[in-house]
């Protein structure tokens, strides 16, 4: 397989526009348009029923005690999990791109509907449904797309990873308030093929 985006270039730093969070001179981070990229895949394997879509953030700290403090930075060498940014399944075998801004326009406070999406789709929760839980103004389930917005005094630029997997089903075998990790684990006896491609982000401005 083979993934292409106009909106994304492999390498790359992201463009705001495609993320959750800004740099603002004025109260160091805002919301941004949260607008999700454009993706295109080709050479699909012969016998493919559905595709998946995961994006994840595999540089999200494991420990929340330094995020987002002004006097001190994420240390570099503090452990690594998974954010996962977009959970996408069920899309129909004859769709080969998903258009800028077709599924997210702007971060909703308490997150989109779902499961239920576009093309018959299914959308699973984000990890901002964790993320925000505290937060009386943002707590909910975020389905659907949410993009980049990294602790604005961590050490490193965050990769983000967008991949499209073929797959041998109509229907995931996955039901609920299902999560990236969920579908992790029920696309691998699935999966025909997969194509990835990653861009960076950050909102520390010692590293822009």
């Amino acid at each position: 397989m083979r993934l292409t985006s106009h909106s994304i270039t492999p390498g790359a730093r992201i463009n705001p526009r495609n993320a959750a969070g800004k740099p603002d001179d004025s109260s160091i981070v805002s919301v941004s348009d949260d607008i999700n990229p454009h993706l295109a895949w080709s050479d699909v394997p012969v016998g493919t029923r559905s595709f998946a879509v995961i994006v994840h953030d595999p540089d999200a700290p494991s420990r929340g005690d330094d995020v987002n403090k002004t006097d001190r930075e994420v240390p570099p060498d503090l452990p690594r999990v998974d954010f996962f940014h977009w959970v996408l399944v069920d899309l129909p075998p004859d769709l080969t791109e998903i258009r800028e801004g077709e599924f997210s326009n702007g971060l909703v406070p308490h997150g989109r509907p779902g499961p239920e999406t576009l093309y018959g789709a299914r959308h699973g929760i984000n990890d901002y449904t964790g993320w925000f839980a505290g937060d009386p103004q943002m707590a909910g389930d975020y389905y659907g797309y949410d993009g980049p917005f990294p602790p604005f005094n961590d050490s490193i630029e965050h990769r983000y990873r967008f991949t499209v997997y073929a797959l041998d089903v109509d229907r995931l075998p996955v039901s609920g308030r299902f999560t990236g990790q969920d579908v992790l684990a029920a696309i691998k006896p699935h999966t025909l093929g997969q194509a990835s491609i990653e861009g960076t982000y950050t909102l520390n401005k010692r590293l822009i």
